[in-house]
């Protein structure tokens, strides 16, 4: 028969009364006799305090959520957070913060592949560990890390909810700066406003996103870190649909730069990284806003080129560039057939609010030629009215984007 937290408790307590345990605990006498018979349940903080006054290590912390009654399942998953609480409170050893920069490293790279809606659940329940060890006193070495760590998952937070058309992004950027500022990590600070700055970008404020970019190129302060290599080549791209050429061919030429200076570890698929491949990708949408429909061709071409098949989402979003390009060309069939495809080709749960956000900007770009069956398909499957011509209701930012 499993032992309940009143058994343990009276087995632990041995010879000592009842009032010696109290108050050892700082708690009523009464209290533990009715913990002892089971008549009252223990909260987490006088099971901490019990479990330190009896030297049980552990014991009573892991029985505390235990329900008399519960099925075997449920006392597995009281027994296995207890005892996550347990070894969250111990000593953060050199081998447990290296898991856990591997744990942040291992999401920024699902962000690449891995459905919105599934990976959230498991950034979150990792993320609420990475919590519980923060509120245990840490070295200062280790706990700049850990906060380092809590900047990083903040941003892989709000980018993920930016995907999913979630508002709530918004706030975790602001926690992630915080984070990174308390580090004094001007490298964690500098990729903060930079994937920030995307979260303007969609949602239409091109001067915002313009201000974070350079805020994020400025903190790096020419250290070679991953912030200006994905800042750069965004500030293009507001500054081409700002229609400032000079100054949108000067930020590209600066992202080539950065891209060159960065570490090969950094020049990844990952949040965290920045590939040639992303380049190439925000290249071709910056020459496309420019009106330079051709370089803008082979710039995604490339891009594609370099792309693994499974980054379902970028590779989404340059065959949507590229039905833009063929709609300045006028050919309003073409424009309209490339996003259906893209859609109806792409696994449904990776329609992401950003996706269908952009097909609807090129729905828009053709809005004269709904007699066009190319263009009726694409509306039907956006499921657009007849007459809408406005997409900014559904842009990522609004409701939230990448």
């Amino acid at each position: 028969m499993n032992e309940s937290f009143g058994d343990a408790l009276r087995r632990l307590r041995g010879s000592r009364s009842v009032r010696d345990v109290a108050r050892l605990a700082a708690c009523g006498k009464t209290y533990v006799s009715d913990l002892e018979t089971g008549k009252r349940q223990p909260t987490q903080a006088i099971a901490a305090a019990l479990d330190q006054a009896l030297g049980a290590r552990g014991e009573l912390i892991a029985l505390a959520d235990v329900r008399p009654g519960s099925s075997p399942l449920d006392q597995a998953d009281a027994l296995q957070q207890g005892l996550h609480q347990t070894l969250a409170a111990g000593p953060l050893t050199d081998a447990s913060l290296d898991e856990w920069d591997y744990t942040v490293g291992r999401h920024g790279r699902a962000t690449r592949y891995r459905p919105e809606a599934e990976l959230l659940p498991e950034l979150l329940a990792d993320f609420t560990d990475l919590r519980l060890v923060l509120t245990h006193r840490q070295p200062a070495p280790a706990r700049k890390r850990l906060t380092i760590a809590v900047a990083q998952m903040s941003g892989l937070t709000a980018l993920t909810l930016l995907k999913l058309g979630d508002s709530r992004a918004r706030a975790w950027w602001r926690t992630g700066r915080a984070a990174a500022a308390a580090a004094e990590d001007r490298a964690a600070l500098s990729w903060m406003y930079a994937q920030e700055a995307y979260q303007l970008y969609y949602s239409g404020d091109m001067e915002g996103a313009v201000e974070l970019a350079g805020r994020a190129q400025h903190l790096a302060g020419g250290l070679p870190c991953v912030g200006p290599a994905l800042a750069a080549p965004l500030e293009a791209r507001a500054l081409a649909v700002l229609q400032q050429r000079d100054a949108a061919v000067e930020a590209l030429a600066r992202a080539e730069v950065a891209l060159e200076q960065l570490p090969e570890a950094e020049r990844v698929g990952s949040a965290f990284g920045c590939s040639e491949s992303q380049l190439r990708f925000h290249s071709g949408n910056a020459w496309t806003h420019i009106g330079d429909i051709n370089r803008a061709a082979e710039q995604q071409e490339r891009a594609l080129d370099l792309y693994p098949l499974r980054d379902h989402t970028d590779r989404a979003l340059i065959a949507l560039d590229q039905a833009i390009g063929v709609a300045i060309r006028g050919d309003a069939a073409g424009a309209a057939a490339r996003p259906t495809t893209t859609i109806v080709d792409l696994p449904e749960e990776h329609r992401s609010a950003l996706i269908i956000y952009r097909a609807r900007e090129v729905a828009a770009r053709v809005p004269e030629a709904r007699t066009v069956p190319e263009v009726r398909a694409l509306r039907e499957v956006l499921a657009l009215p007849p007459g809408e011509r406005d997409s900014s209701a559904d842009r990522p930012g609004h409701s939230a984007g990448r």
